[in-house]
């Protein structure tokens, strides 16, 4: 029984227990797993801003209700084109020597999940009134408002961002709000926040639980529900009731683009984004983001062309196909 009474030995022995157990459990798979996992060839860096970004997000907290991690049950459709990857995650590398907050899984949706919001919401202006307060845009969101990252200014300068906020949200205070460093940074970090497309002849891994209702409405020639794609793409900036928001986003009620007989500007905006007016933000690619096919960008312009009070022409897929294929060329151009 000498050695339990030599507590020289005993905590010798537990400590060599301890580092050969954690060297056989955790060290060497770790770095089994950082040999095998390696990122995809495309796979962007952080740029120097996004990693600015990134340890605000960490500050703040946003990790608490945001997850940033699709996984392969069809419901989580939503957030990504596929199901995440470890090489996903692998070139994501630890914030210094003492933190590691390389990477950001979460564990709860209070929040939807952000693993490729850059490529769903990729609009700065819309990005920064939702982040001065959520309301503004999303209605029911819960999300707190992050006021503290923008400041109030009288007098802009030419360098300075203007976030356009609606006058019932800025209670009578004399200026304009104005993004912080900090704000900027965490925006950053937010848009670049993408999913990776798997090389070519990769073949993408299925989301399981499929619903098979769906097949079946595919099967059967069913249009695609044209007011589930605007709900999905389109209202967090035009707003459910179509008027959008003063001096942020333009409205889709009575817009000669929308009620209007030029369908090939229609369907350039929607798929290639629009940045002519002065008065509103930059509109990101939508369409192209989400890889609208002539069915579903005739339904959703049918739904906003009988909504709202507008009563314009229906366009058929056919329609749209032409005019899309052209887009697109014109755009790769």
């Amino acid at each position: 029984m000498e050695f339990f009474d030599n507590h020289k030995k005993l905590f010798g022995t537990a400590a060599l227990l301890f580092v050969v157990l954690t060297t056989f459990v955790a060290i060497m798979p770790a770095i089994r797993n950082q040999n095998n996992n390696q990122p995809l060839p495309n796979a962007e860096p952080l740029s120097a801003d996004a990693v600015k970004g990134k340890a605000i997000f960490i500050a703040n907290g946003c990790v608490a209700c945001h997850t940033q991690q699709v996984r392969n049950v069809d419901m989580d459709k939503i957030w990504g084109g596929r199901p995440s990857l470890a090489a996903d995650y692998a070139d994501i590398h630890r914030t210094d020597l003492w933190r590691n907050t390389a990477t950001l899984m979460g564990t709860e949706r209070t929040g939807p999940d952000l693993t490729d919001v850059g490529n769903r919401q990729p609009s700065k202006d819309w990005n920064l009134v939702h982040l001065y307060n959520p309301r503004i845009v999303v209605k029911e969101s819960i999300m707190p408002a992050y006021t503290w990252l923008f400041t109030i200014k009288k007098e802009p300068s030419k360098s300075d961002v203007v976030v356009n906020i609606p006058a019932q949200y800025f209670n009578g205070q004399d200026g304009k709000v104005v993004a912080t460093q900090d704000a900027l940074y965490l925006i950053a970090y937010l848009q670049s926040l993408k999913q990776t497309k798997l090389p070519d002849g990769t073949e993408t891994p299925a989301f399981l639980y499929k619903k098979e209702e769906k097949k079946a409405a595919a099967a059967n020639g069913a249009e695609p529900d044209g007011q589930a794609i605007f709900t999905a793409n389109c209202q967090s900036c035009h707003q459910a009731n179509g008027e959008g928001l003063p001096g942020a986003f333009p409205p889709l009620k009575g817009s000669p683009i929308v009620l209007g007989d030029d369908l090939e500007k229609y369907v350039d905006i929607i798929m290639n984004g629009y940045d002519a007016r002065e008065e509103f933000g930059v509109m990101p690619p939508v369409g192209t983001n989400a890889q609208f096919t002539e069915h579903e960008l005739a339904a959703l312009i049918n739904y906003e062309r009988s909504s709202w009070g507008n009563n314009g022409k229906k366009v058929t897929p056919d329609e749209v196909k032409k005019i899309l294929d052209f887009v697109k060329l014109k755009a790769a151009k």
